[in-house]
């Protein structure tokens, strides 16, 4: 299991696999069935080691927009319309260039510019980055870097998408305030009043 949605019965849905392709269908294509199921094919794999990696869920092709991000740090975000409708089951079309630089694709997430994105690698490092920093580009090509992986062997293990929060930044600037003053503070030579005769 890879992702579960909450749908409203006029969604689109996106899966995309590790070699970098996305296919978008509506969800009607999938009829309900019961709990158990063994369910219906969504996406063609490649085979090999081929995987699907994330399913998103589509509410408003004109406020929303795809990020993806490969397992080297780089990532980018495309317009919805890019990846034209199929049926399910479809091979999708390419979302990610993948190139040795760029690795592999490990997620795809569905977002807008009130949106943060947390990453964090594999060596325990975590970035927070606003959404709103990265450029929306065509879904073919292979995206910029959004965190830099300086330890060998080192890869993307887990990306999620948080809500932007004008409070923290808020508190982030009176803390940089609040350094600021007390660097000066200690920086200021202190002056002794001169005795009196």
């Amino acid at each position: 299991m890879v992702g579960v949605r909450l749908t409203n019965g006029k969604n689109e849905l996106l899966l995309a696999n590790r070699n970098g392709r996305a296919v978008r269908f509506d969800e009607n294509d999938v009829r309900t069935m019961g709990r158990v199921s063994t369910g219906v094919i969504g996406m063609r794999l490649d085979g090999g080691d081929d995987e699907v990696v994330g399913m998103v869920c589509v509410n408003d092709p004109n406020e929303e927009t795809i990020m993806v991000v490969s397992e080297n740090g780089y990532g980018k975000r495309s317009e919805v319309e890019d990846y034209r409708k199929t049926a399910r089951g479809a091979k999708g079309v390419k979302t990610l260039a993948i190139t040795e630089k760029t690795g592999r694709l490990v997620a795809i997430k569905v977002v807008t510019d009130e949106n943060d994105l947390m990453i964090i690698n594999k060596s325990g490092i975590l970035i927070r980055l606003k959404v709103a920093d990265v450029r929306v580009m065509g879904r073919a090509t292979q995206g910029v870097r959004l965190i830099n992986l300086t330890k060998k062997n080192d890869t993307i293990a887990s990306v999620c998408k948080v809500m932007h929060s004008q409070a923290e930044e808020e508190d982030v600037e009176e803390a940089e305030i609040v350094d600021e003053e007390l660097t000066d503070a200690i920086d200021t030579p202190q002056i002794s009043p001169e005795p009196e005769n």
